[in-house]
């Protein structure tokens, strides 16, 4: 018996994400990295802190950033309504929220069917993406948290 190819693993191989939205874009993370979806809530302001830091929240005793996602990825912050959700991940042993418009839906994909990014974007950081999945009703592009906040451990509580 041999040896399946990488090939062949690399056809089978399956991703379960989390799809959420940013104003009109469609973003995912793998659902390994979240530890759960809440509802929005107001958060606690912290003065000086970067533009993208909404505030902190508190996660059944352990205060957390609260990120707004889109501000992030370079888009007009987040103005957050009923309808908004933080989703709170885990991402180098930091646990940090991030503000999204609303998650759309929870999916197991292929791993062919991650496509590279194009070289050119302008909307977001290429470095944080691991690729765009395309759907018959439109494009999700993978976001990779760990690159995102690779910068933003003292974020972390």
């Amino acid at each position: 018996m041999t040896a399946p190819t990488s090939t062949a693993i690399f056809e089978t191989d399956t991703i379960e994400i989390i799809a959420f939205r940013l104003h009109d874009q469609e973003f995912c993370v793998r659902t390994t990295t979240i530890r759960e979806i809440r509802g929005w809530a107001p958060s606690t302001p912290i003065p000086h802190s970067p533009k993208e830091v909404v505030g902190v929240m508190n996660l059944r005793g352990t205060v957390i950033p609260i990120i707004d996602l889109a501000y992030k990825l370079g888009m007009p912050g987040t103005a957050a309504n009923e309808r908004s959700a933080i989703v709170v991940t885990e991402v180098k042993n930091m646990i940090i929220g991030m503000l999204v418009d609303r998650v759309s839906d929870i999916l197991t994909i292929k791993s062919i069917e991650v496509q590279p990014a194009p070289e050119i974007t302008t909307s977001f950081d290429k470095s944080f993406t691991e690729g765009i999945i395309a759907r018959e009703n439109g494009m999700i592009c993978f976001l990779n948290l760990a690159k995102m906040f690779q910068d933003q451990e003292a974020l972390a509580a």
